[in-house]
């Protein structure tokens, strides 16, 4: 008896797993975005313009942002929902195609979007969000740290 898997199953196999995939990297996407959002206060801000602590907490919801967009739209590259490039669909190799998907991620991230190259089909959704997500960010970071200091002011004053 030989066990063999045909190429339709394996292909639905494959979907099956993209599909997890992408689904646990939205999780760590909006977990992270959440946790800061909802995260008790920052520490160290009374008496400094610049946080250190803010900064590399900026810094590492950027990088955990473009490195899971860049992994969806990845998954996406291997089911053949493509990044077109220069106006062309190219094929690429697995490393060539992870390198246009962190380097689109980082480029609509950070709202530059240069245009050379582009999604096709649900990719473009999920660029809309993620250029949406960048959009948002900073300011929800400045409005943090207001907070923080309206809070830490609030405290100051109560304990005179």
């Amino acid at each position: 008896m030989c066990l063999s898997i045909e190429y339709g199953q394996a292909g639905d196999i494959m979907d099956i797993i993209s599909w997890i995939m992408m689904i646990a990297v939205i999780i760590i996407i909006a977990g992270s975005i959440g946790a800061f959002i909802h995260s008790g206060k920052l520490r160290n801000m009374r008496d400094s313009r610049f946080s250190a602590e803010v900064f590399y907490t900026l810094l590492i919801i950027y990088l955990i942002v473009i490195v899971g967009f860049a992994l969806i739209y990845f998954v996406l590259s291997m089911n053949h929902v493509l990044l077109v490039e220069n106006g062309e669909l190219r094929e690429v190799s697995v490393i060539g195609s992870l390198v246009h998907s962190v380097y689109f991620s980082g480029v609509t991230l950070l709202t530059i979007g240069y245009g050379d190259i582009a999604p096709v089909g649900i990719g473009r959704l999920i660029a809309l969000i993620q250029a949406l997500i960048g959009y948002i960010l900073p300011a929800a970071f400045v409005l943090k740290l207001v907070q923080s200091n309206h809070k830490d002011g609030d405290r100051h004053s109560d304990m005179l």
